[in-house]
This record gives C-alpha cells, structure tokens and sequence, in this order.
C-alpha cells in the first residue's frame, strides 16, 4: 500500500534543492544586474536652440558643426544652395562619426567610406539605412533644431 507521507529521503532533497536553486540564484542575480545597464532618464526636448549662428558655420572649413540633442550627435551643415540641413552624426554601419565634405557635396563616414546625400539618404558604402534627419529652423540669429515641425 503506497503512502501519502512524506519521508525524510524525500524532505531532505526537497530542502537541498532549495537550497541549491538560493546559492544560484545569489551568484548569478548580482552578476545579472552588473552587466545590465541602469535605465537612462532622459528629458524630452520639443526643440534645441543651438549656441552657435550661421556665421560660425560658415566660418567652419568643412561648413558644419556638430551638436547634441539628447543622447543623440547631430551635425548641421551647409547644403550646396546655401541652405541649412541636419543630420544624425553616427552612420548607421558601425556608429562612427560622420563628416561633411563639401567638396564632393554629400556626407561622408571616414570609417568605411559610407556616403550620404545632403537629405540623408545612403549613397554608397557599406551604411545599411539612411541618416535621420533633423528640422531646422531660423529665427533671426538664433538656429533651432527639432525632431519633427514645431
């Protein structure tokens, strides 16, 4: 006749592999929450008004300045008609940092040769995606850049 009881064999594992499941769970739990990174908290700009004027770009060489919006690196630039544009500066191959060549009129990671039209669109190289674009808008002096029509 079988027995609903529990024996000690029994007790004994079942507090033993309690126990081994607690020690793994203390080894790994910690090295879990080292490698995770801590969430970021991030303000949420409408726009970003720039500290610096046409003038600075202009009297750049390579007709451009980079700034941040957020965590983000952005560059703004001159376009060929005199006309200002904004870009993501980190390619979309391999995060480098993106530079504007007016020279041969487009934008340009030194990395592996990625090249970009002046609206962000991959030209030839090795980028998978184009560059996004940022709005700019001009109010006397004073530069503004945002995500989207403010």
């Amino acid at each position: 006749m079988a027995s609903d009881k529990t024996t000690r064999r029994g007790f004994l594992e079942f507090v033993l592999g309690g126990g081994v499941i607690a020690t793994l769970g203390a080894i790994f739990y910690p090295m879990f929450k080292y490698i995770t990174p801590p969430p970021v908290a991030e303000a949420k700009l409408s726009q970003l008004k720039l500290s610096f004027t046409r003038a600075d770009i202009e009297a750049e060489k390579q007709k451009a300045k980079y700034f941040k919006y957020g965590r983000h690196l952005g560059i703004i630039f001159l376009e060929d008609k005199n006309v200002l544009g904004a870009l993501s500066a980190i390619c979309t191959h391999l995060q480098c940092t993106v530079q504007n060549r007016p020279d041969w009129g487009i934008i340009w990671c030194a990395c592996h040769n990625g090249k970009y039209s002046y609206d962000g669109k991959n030209i030839s190289g090795p980028p998978p995606r184009p560059l996004f674009q940022f709005k700019v808008k001009e109010v006397g002096d004073t530069i503004f850049v945002s995500l989207e029509d403010s």
